[in-house]
């Protein structure tokens, strides 16, 4: 399935923009996952908004990205997520691609940090991704830092 790429800083999102990613991230990492954590973290503002758009203008896949120390050290993506109802088209190795190719047109080509959830290390590893450290829970999730150089 195509999806329409764009990417946009915090400020130039619509409120339309803004209520769908905010809806996505809400039905897949809350209720979806059960699991009740503060989405609204405060980062959205500072970082870039990768949103990919069916042709009929539905959102159905979405990162957040962040330039070197915002996030970490070091260049990194977040809230990687795909619309339930769009699974199983390649819309997760769609999105990584172009989470990956936004930050390295946004940023320059560096390191890139993530705190993946640990079911999707052979995932992100397919991507160049190497697991840092030992892995950590968050909201009750087991995730590992990974670092793709």
């Amino acid at each position: 399935m195509p999806l329409t790429w764009t990417t946009k800083p915090f400020a130039a999102l619509t409120l339309a923009e803004l209520y769908a990613l905010l809806q996505l991230r809400s039905e897949v990492f809350v209720v979806e996952q059960t699991c009740p954590f503060q989405d609204i973290d405060g980062q959205d503002q500072v970082a870039h908004h990768l949103l990919g758009h069916t042709a009929t203008g539905e959102l159905a896949a979405y990162a957040r990205l962040f330039a070197p120390g915002l996030s970490y050290a070091q260049v990194s993506i977040g809230r990687v997520v795909t619309s339930p109802r769009h699974r199983r088209a390649g819309l997760g190795r769609a999105l990584l691609s172009q989470a990956i190719a936004q930050c390295d047109a946004q940023y320059g080509p560096q390191p890139i940090k993530i705190g993946a959830q640990q079911y999707l290390q052979a995932f992100y590893e397919s991507y160049g991704f190497v697991q840092q450290g030992e892995g950590y829970l968050e909201d009750g999730i087991p995730h590992l830092y990974m670092l793709r150089g």
